[in-house]
């Protein structure tokens, strides 16, 4: 949040840019802190850093302080989601979205000072953002600086990554629907089926009855 602050508020007294840098800066400190401690307690810290590779990134790239909210995500994903199938969804549809603010906001606050650049205010990077993690490409907008691109490039590979578990989830959800729909489908049948075996018993009943009458 105070990124997003700090990259759209451009106007702001810098007094107000002054102590929100600081608490950006705060807010790092603590998640390396809390790093460093899990790094020292894991007993296998080599296998702690290869397993946990998105706490260095963040830690070690500034473009990628805003991606930290996905361990809120994910903390929430254990605390109120119960089922597998659930837990990828809420994981996917949150972390694409903050994926592309992320980017949105980095890319922005890396282009719009530099010359020739396409990228000068927020709605230009969200059509950036919207037309890169969809794989589009558009062309209108792209970064002229190696800061934007390297946004660019993780934006790359994070969105096809998240967008390919989404279609993955709706493909699961469209086959699971289709199953339901015939499994009723072939209920409803074997119940036909048997209501006609009743009543042709019926009526055999009822031919024998006037015969033997």
């Amino acid at each position: 949040m105070l990124y997003a602050v700090q990259v759209l508020y451009v106007s702001a007294p810098q007094a107000a840019q002054t102590r929100i840098e600081i608490a950006v800066w705060v807010i790092w400190a603590l998640f390396a802190l809390d790093y460093l401690v899990r790094i020292s307690l894991a007993q296998q810290k080599l296998r702690f850093v290869l397993r946990n590779p998105f706490g260095l990134l963040v830690l070690a790239l500034p473009i990628l302080r805003p991606l930290r909210v996905v361990t809120v995500i994910t903390l929430l994903n254990r605390r109120f989601v119960h089922t597998l199938e659930q837990r990828v969804a809420l994981f996917a549809c949150g972390a694409t979205m903050l994926v592309g603010l992320s980017a949105s906001l980095a890319v922005l606050d890396a282009e719009r000072g530099a010359p020739d650049a396409t990228i000068t205010t927020f709605q230009d990077a969200a059509w950036w953002a919207l037309t890169t993690i969809t794989t589009v490409g558009y062309g209108d907008r792209y970064p002229v600086t190696a800061e934007g691109r390297l946004v660019a490039a993780a934006l790359m590979v994070g969105g096809i990554a998240l967008l390919g578990v989404v279609t993955g989830l709706v493909a699961s959800w469209f086959v699971r629907v289709l199953r339901g729909t015939e499994a009723v489908a072939g209920r409803t049948e074997d119940v036909l089926r048997q209501e006609i075996a009743d009543l042709r018993q019926e009526i055999r009943a009822l031919t024998e009855r006037q015969r033997a009458d």
